[in-house]
């Protein structure tokens, strides 16, 4: 009995890991679950043995996808000498800007999640309060008390702003360019 239920759970996990690389590629109303079950390496017809509908899974893959987001940010500053600036240069570096499906998860569902309704929009305000929150606490260490909150919305949008743009654009040379100049402006302000 224990090796079935240990199985379940592994392909659940496939499953919304799966989800949650395709939904960052593609946004939450992309792929289907047909679509997302083959990435899985599953038939379409399991889907409801771990799922009650495919808002359930999007929910579930979009939290995945924040998390999985967060994680590589901490990793990338856990040991820089400028924690503030180690993030800045990861988060808008051309190696995220050109892997939205493993990339930050509020540069690729803002749109989706804008929509009310959507089901990851909850995942979504979670992410951005935990981003405000991180950087705020690593502005304060830089001497910017009063005004860290501010200065962390201000980073935050700044951020996503120019990933996304950076992706949306077709000149390859002016996405480079805003990256570029977001990456400039921040890590001159964070000093």
């Amino acid at each position: 009995m224990r090796h079935s239920e240990d199985e379940k759970r592994r392909s659940h996990e496939r499953i919304v890991e799966a989800a949650a690389r395709r939904i960052r590629e593609a946004g939450t109303d992309g792929p289907g679950v047909a679509e997302i079950m083959s990435a899985a390496g599953m038939t379409h017809g399991g889907f409801y043995k771990h799922f009650g509908s495919r808002d359930e899974l999007i929910a579930e893959a979009a939290e995945v996808a924040c998390a999985d987001g967060s994680g590589r940010l901490n990793d990338a500053i856990a040991d820089a000498a400028n924690p503030l600036s180690a993030l800045i240069t990861t988060y808008l570096s051309a190696d995220h800007r050109d892997d939205p499906g493993t990339g930050c998860a509020v540069a690729a569902l803002g749109s989706d999640a804008a929509r009310p309704g959507n089901a990851a929009r909850p995942a979504y305000t979670e992410q951005i309060r935990r981003y405000i929150d991180r950087l705020q606490s690593l502005l304060a260490e830089d001497g910017a008390t009063g005004e860290a909150r501010e200065r962390a919305i201000a980073t935050v949008s700044t951020l996503v702003g120019a990933l996304t743009i950076s992706r949306a654009v077709e000149d390859p040379e002016l996405a480079d360019e805003v990256l570029a100049g977001a990456r400039d402006v921040l890590l001159a302000a964070a000093g």
